[in-house]
């Protein structure tokens, strides 16, 4: 049986990358970019931030997490 796993929501990654330093230098509507000085590529992060976070994105977050703290 497989497990199921509920997704985390945008908002909880936004909390998370600005936790580890990561600064919003905007976007268009609901789309935000977080920086960071030791990981060269933007994280996109798009939707409202009661939204689920979909797959892609919560990738994106744990390649960039990964990135830094290494």
């Amino acid at each position: 049986m497989i497990p199921i796993t509920m997704s985390r929501k945008v908002r909880e990654s936004i909390k998370e990358l600005k936790k580890l330093g990561f600064v919003n230098r905007g976007g268009t509507v609901s789309h935000r970019n977080f920086i960071h000085a030791d990981y060269p590529i933007p994280v996109v992060i798009s939707g409202k931030s009661s939204s689920d976070a979909k797959a892609y994105q919560e990738k994106a977050v744990r390649k960039a997490i990964n990135g830094v703290t290494k």
